[in-house]
């Protein structure tokens, strides 16, 4: 079999080409009718001892973490002049995250670590060309490029260092003669019972690396603010010759990035337009279910591949290399139909309140000439039930509660994220930073203040909502967040009215930074108070130092 590596932009431009495709929520009918008021590259190169081409990498990867800062003023560019303001060159992945700790504004780290990852595709055209449409390949040619991101000797380090359980942090498994098995032992995955594993053949697959890897929960919590939905991962280290998983599809959009050794994957189309963009994974598939694949490749350490959520796929190792690769996912459970599961029963509850037509009873007769065995029927009183029913459906958006919907699926949200890994600068100015200590037999440096001269800001642009369940108004936020996934409960305060303007103000003043005295409070006091319960919580973080 022939595996032909093309050119990022050739293969970009072959796929451009058509292919066919926790915690109890509060009440939403309340809210709705209180809401009435305002409704409805950079890679690890290899040291290179010339001068001038380490000043050349520096600059580019200086040029890239520009590139979101001045994403307002190229809204007006063409796509060529938005394409030649992308590179992928510089030093390590460490590096890129401490440039884009100095980018000031969190959506903009985001979309400029995005850029990085896709990249030598342009966001905006991948997100009007390929998101939720069709798989897409980027061959490198640069196995360091994601160099740094997550390693197998970082895999040997955590088994050692971590608690690690089988089935909760990691997988063992195998395919073989098209039989797909899970081999995990009940306990704590030890590194002599997991080499022993992967030595007989067995894929792992770690399931939080977050948890674990500093680094990927530093890029997780920067991506999550570019999809508005949670960015998860799972880690898969395969033997030279193997495969640990069967042909399925699953219902999140997937980023798999080649960190180490090589892989062979095969993508195949969704077999229906029912499995379009499902709304949860498949069963496993075999062979011959699944037709021809529309793209076979062997992804190398460096490059990327992204296929939509209902694209059946597999991957198997070559004989002579293991693989391990990282598996970046978003947008599970984030459709229009998840929206609208919240908004209609709201809806429907607050109908019958306020609405005298949807409570009127049924016809009297409706069970002789309704449902399955009197569809095929041909009674005039079908006609007219269905034309009621429409009627009603039709009237029935007055009483959607879109907001409060939306808000729900924000707290949502909000669960799923993980917590921001702050900057230097954000931990110096942060309770987190804050210098209080026990010292020489006494407590040293409490106490200090934030005065109404004080300037502070929340610390993400995502990290703190707002909602209220009609009866009182909650601040939700995820700076206490853990880093397993709903480990713990979601995290809010109730805020009392008269402060609600203020917090709306701080929350849209991101990523300015405003006075305490600034704030839409009754009292300079009221003010203060209200910065400082802030700050306690870790959602906002002080201009300079306390």
């Amino acid at each position: 079999m022939e595996r032909k590596h093309m050119s990022a932009f050739a293969l970009y431009q072959t796929f451009s080409a058509d292919v066919s495709p926790p915690a109890k929520k509060p009440s939403l009918q309340v809210a709705a009718k209180k809401k009435k008021k305002k409704e409805n590259g950079v890679a690890v190169n290899k040291v290179n001892t010339l001068k001038a081409q380490i000043k050349s990498d520096k600059k580019k990867r200086k040029k890239l973490v520009k590139s979101a800062q001045r994403e307002e003023s190229l809204k007006g560019t063409t796509e060529k002049q938005e394409e030649e303001c992308v590179n992928g060159d510089g030093d390590t992945i460490d590096a890129l995250l401490a440039d884009l700790a100095r980018v000031n504004n969190s959506r903009e780290r985001a979309s400029t670590l995005f850029q990085w990852l896709i990249n030598p595709i342009p966001v905006k055209a991948f997100f009007r060309e390929t998101w939720e449409k069709k798989p897409i390949l980027v061959q490198r040619k640069n196995p360091d490029y994601y160099k740094g991101l997550f390693s197998t000797a970082e895999f040997d380090r955590i088994l050692r260092e971590e608690d690690v359980q089988y089935g909760v942090n990691l997988d063992v498994t195998s395919y073989t003669n098209g039989k797909r098995e899970t081999h995990n032992p009940p306990g704590r995955a030890l590194p002599f019972s997991v080499w022993d594993f992967y030595e007989r053949g067995c894929s792992l697959r770690m399931l939080n690396p977050q948890a674990f890897s500093s680094t990927v929960w530093n890029m997780l919590s920067i991506l999550q603010e570019q999809f508005g939905s949670m960015a998860g991962a799972n880690i898969y280290l395969t033997p030279p010759g193997t495969q640990g998983f069967a042909p399925h599809y699953d219902d999140i959009e997937a980023f798999v990035v080649q960190l180490e050794g090589k892989k062979h994957w095969r993508v195949y189309n969704p077999r229906s337009d029912d499995e379009v963009l499902p709304v949860i994974s498949s069963p496993n598939f075999d062979q011959a279910d699944i037709g021809k694949p529309i793209l076979e490749v062997v992804l190398e350490a460096g490059d990327l591949l992204y296929f939509p959520r209902g694209f059946i796929h597999q991957g198997d190792c070559l004989p002579d290399a293991h693989s391990l690769h990282i598996t970046i996912s978003s947008y599970q459970k984030n459709s229009w139909g998840d929206l609208l599961q919240k908004v209609v029963p709201a809806a429907l509850e607050i109908a019958m309140e306020e609405d005298v037509e949807f409570r009127q009873g049924l016809p009297l007769d409706y069970l002789t000439y309704m449902g399955v065995q009197n569809s095929d029927k041909d009674d005039p009183r079908r006609s007219k039930f269905f034309s009621r029913i429409e009627s009603l459906m039709k009237k029935l958006i007055n009483y959607a509660p879109v907001d409060a919907a939306v808000d729900q699926k924000a707290r949502d949200f909000l669960h799923d994220c993980l917590p921001p890994l702050l900057t230097p600068d954000e931990l110096a100015s942060s309770v987190q930073g804050a210098p209080a200590r026990w010292e020489r037999g006494r407590v040293m440096d409490v106490g200090a203040c934030i005065t109404t001269q004080t300037q502070i800001r929340v610390l993400r642009a995502g990290c703190a909502r707002l909602c209220s369940d009609g009866d009182t108004v909650h601040l939700y936020y995820t700076t206490d967040n853990p880093r397993v996934y709903h480990k713990e409960e979601l995290k809010s305060f109730e805020i009392n009215p008269e402060h609600t303007d203020a917090v709306e103000f701080l929350i849209h003043s991101y990523p300015k930074f405003v006075t305490v005295g600034s704030l839409p409070c009754d009292s300079a006091k009221d003010r203060v108070d209200l910065a400082e319960m802030l700050f306690e919580r870790g959602i906002i973080h002080t201009a300079e130092p306390l």
